[in-house]
């Protein structure tokens, strides 16, 4: 009787003081409606512009579409396992949460969370270890790595969670929401590595704006990177906004707009853009160009007139990492923006990274763009 009870005092109605029972039922009318017949039968037209609402429900579907088997290594932090029920609920990925299991079984009890059949590993006892080690020698011999030292080092979770990508145990990988970022790609650059035309990895960050999604970057890996390594970032840049749906514009970023200015951080940008003409006609690109003249029309009439980037830019690039993480820190805290990332680009297979600040949301968009990024690159 008493249960009975209790039951019939529940409301079922989804509000935003439940967001379990939001996720719950966007999962179940996920699975059980084709949204795009749906679209097709209502004659929605879709928008040119990507608002940041579009942005997000365009991940988890294109994650949906392909989902991918994907490792998050930091098994015990509250935010990781509530992002993890909430992928699982919506279809989202396949998932592996390292740590020891029964550590993990216990806080998920303890927060009333439900992980359904996601993967538990401890890697300390894995019997795929040995097998790690037994690669990370290899591939690190040359530093000087024995064999007994690669034992204890792939018993980190950074390192087993990048072995399992590495090693097609798992397609991508998302951490850092208790580790630093280089705890979490100095693996991937050790054990993943770059493409083969990607000179230097380097990462951006997706900006939601009220009204619009633009793409920053290179903001958390390359301090300060010469006029090749910015025409790699702009290049790398502008395919990852092309391939989540944003427009590539890209605004080669300066305190100097064309050629008011002098100097060699100018001069540095000038060779960059050139370098990105020279690689890529197919791309729009402009610079040296001030951030307010890339985005503000208005602006871009005075400065840049006749300009196709200038005052509609989508990707900004910035000359350096004190330029770029500064710039995004202060949009994200003083307009309000999401930031979602970083997301790494260049590497032959997805690994990313979260601000040790991250919530929920961010870090079930990061696992979405993991996917997409492993679906993509298998396509390819």
């Amino acid at each position: 009787y008493d249960t009975v009870a209790a039951s019939s005092r529940i409301e079922g109605r989804p509000s935003a003081a439940n967001p379990r029972k939001v996720e719950a039922a966007l999962g179940a009318f996920e699975r059980c409606v084709d949204t795009d017949d749906l679209a097709r039968r209502l004659r929605v037209s879709r928008s040119t512009r990507v608002t940041p609402l579009m942005f997000e429900n365009e991940l988890i579907d294109r994650a949906r579409s392909k989902p991918r088997h994907l490792v998050l290594p930091e098994g015990t932090d509250e935010r990781i396992l509530r992002a993890a029920e909430i992928l699982l609920r919506r279809g989202v990925a396949e998932l592996t949460v390292l740590g020891r299991p029964d550590d993990i079984a216990r806080r998920t009890r303890e927060l009333g969370i439900d992980l359904g059949d996601t993967h538990l590993v401890d890697p300390e006892t894995s019997g795929w270890r040995d097998d790690f080690a037994a690669e990370y020698a290899r591939l690190r011999a040359h530093r000087g790595v024995t064999a007994e030292l690669a034992h204890d080092i792939v018993a980190q979770p950074n390192y087993f969670g990048t072995l399992m990508v590495a090693t097609g145990r798992a397609d991508g990988m998302v951490s850092g929401a208790t580790h630093t970022t280089a705890a979490t790609i100095r693996p991937a650059f050790e054990i993943i590595r770059t493409l083969p035309d990607v000179s230097v990895a380097s990462s951006v960050f997706f900006m939601l704006l009220a009204d619009r999604v633009l793409v920053y970057g290179d903001c958390a890996v390359n301090r300060d990177p010469d006029a090749a390594q910015l025409a790699d970032i702009a290049i790398s840049s502008a395919d990852t906004a092309a391939r989540f749906g944003i427009e590539p514009r890209v605004a080669m970023l300066s305190y100097s707009t064309g050629s008011s200015g002098a100097g060699a951080d100018v001069e540095k940008v000038a060779a960059a853009t050139a370098l990105v003409r020279e690689r890529r006609p197919d791309l729009l690109v402009e610079g040296p160009i001030q951030y307010d003249a890339a985005i503000d029309p208005a602006v871009a009439a005075t400065k840049l007139p006749g300009s196709p980037v200038a005052g509609h830019a989508t990707v900004f690039i910035f000359p350096d990492l004190n330029t770029g993480n500064n710039t995004y820190k202060a949009v994200q805290r003083s307009a309000g923006a999401i930031a979602v990332g970083p997301v790494m680009q260049g590497l032959r297979r997805p690994v990313n990274d979260l601000s040790r600040g991250a919530g929920v949301p961010d870090i079930v968009n990061t696992v979405a763009i993991t996917a997409i990024q492993a679906a993509t690159e298998e396509a390819s």
